[in-house]
């Protein structure tokens, strides 16, 4: 029953993508795979919280909810696709910037396709996220009352999962990039942080890091380690004159300078000076995004990336 299931689910989803790219004039999208789960986060312990009584659907029974115990916090989300003709010889790994969401790379604004179908369509197994301070969807003031939390025994417990007493936590914690690389990594604004980071603390594991008008470069003093993995930054129009961006700017390519003087490899690209204009912070999204990802997709086929 369950493989049934999935099996009408994933028929109507595909039915829905392969309405969408026909009216778009494209192919449909064809994987071999699709998911998602969680990585990292940690387990806190509330206590001395009194008892609750709730509501959960208009006019039904109430529920005793006890708010004290074990919870999960700080998971991110991801969301996993994979083409069923591979060309991208690793998976990419998009992360977003800061007050987005996964969403950034999913669709443009006037309904076109994000480069997350970009990329899924030139062969890459692609990975997008949702930082862990935010998620796919946020609370409502439709219902009343607060945001309510569960335990991670509460659900287990109440919807009959198993046995009351019988929920036993699972102190697992995997990395993202521990679980799905070796890897090339994509960031944009914020999470060009997190990118620098992680490719310097995981040298083996990224083995290229996109970086979409990056807030920050990475550490000055840990170019040695990372001076092997090709990097590419891109600034859109504007990012050289504007009073904030252009600080930011040349912060990168101040980094960028520091990197190369080590014998590092990266690349910076102002997207005017390479022909492709009218591009804002948010590229994946605007209207020449595909142009945008051609450059990328380009680089990385020249750096034996891709097929």
């Amino acid at each position: 029953m369950r493989r049934l299931g999935l099996a009408l689910l994933s028929m109507f989803s595909l039915g829905l993508a392969a309405g969408s790219a026909w009216a778009q004039g494209k192919e449909p999208i064809l994987l071999r795979d699709m998911g998602s789960f969680h990585v990292g986060g940690r387990v806190i312990e509330i206590t001395g919280q009194p008892i609750k009584e709730i509501v959960f659907t208009p006019g039904g029974v109430p529920a005793k909810m006890d708010p004290n115990g074990k919870y999960q916090v700080e998971q991110m989300y991801v969301q996993y696709f994979l083409p069923q003709n591979r060309k991208g010889k690793l998976p990419l790994l998009m992360w977003h910037g800061g007050g987005l969401t996964g969403v950034t790379y999913e669709a443009t604004p006037d309904g076109r396709e994000g480069w997350l179908n970009y990329f899924i369509r030139k062969g890459w197994d692609t990975y997008i996220s949702d930082a862990v301070e935010r998620g796919r969807a946020g609370w409502t003031d439709t219902f009343k009352g607060d945001a309510l939390s569960l335990p991670l025994g509460d659900p287990w417990e109440r919807f009959r999962i198993g046995p009351p007493g019988s929920w036993n936590d699972d102190k697992t914690k995997r990395e993202l990039v521990d679980k799905v690389c070796p890897c090339v990594v994509m960031v944009h604004s914020q999470s060009g942080t997190f990118g620098y980071r992680v490719l310097e603390a995981r040298p083996d594991k990224v083995k290229a890091l996109v970086a979409v008008e990056p807030t920050v470069g990475g550490d000055r003093n840990k170019v040695e380690s990372i001076k092997t993995t090709p990097i590419l930054v891109v600034y859109g129009d504007n990012a050289k004159d504007h009073p904030r961006w252009s600080k930011i700017r040349q912060g990168g390519i101040d980094y960028a300078g520091v990197l190369k003087s080590a014998a590092g490899s990266i690349d910076v690209v102002d997207l005017p000076d390479a022909g492709i204009k009218g591009n804002s912070h948010m590229m994946m999204m605007d209207k020449n995004n595909d142009q945008v990802a051609d450059l990328i997709q380009k680089w990385l086929l020249d750096k034996g990336l891709a097929q």
